[in-house]
């Protein structure tokens, strides 16, 4: 099921280099970023979307009937710290 957008919500994982952010960001989204251990590895930001789980959607568009279904997500943005360069 495709997201839109007023149905996410963003969150940005900032911190200093070397900080776990990457690896954070591809255990929540199951993508593969880079996650080196070096300074400044992450240079631009990445963006994963993740549908949120919820059970209780289920039955109610079955209860419903319903014609169009938009589950909730979150954005998680690994964010490259700028200012730590």
């Amino acid at each position: 099921m495709a997201a839109t957008k007023s149905h996410t919500l963003s969150i940005g994982i900032v911190g200093l280099p070397n900080a776990g952010k990457s690896t954070l960001f591809n255990s929540l989204t199951d993508q593969v970023v880079d996650a080196q251990n070096y300074p400044f590895c992450t240079i631009d930001k990445n963006v994963g979307t993740v549908v949120v789980p919820d059970p209780r959607l289920d039955r109610m568009v079955e209860h419903f009937n319903a014609a169009k279904v938009v589950p909730a997500a979150i954005n998680f943005v690994d964010i490259a710290c700028e200012r730590c360069k």
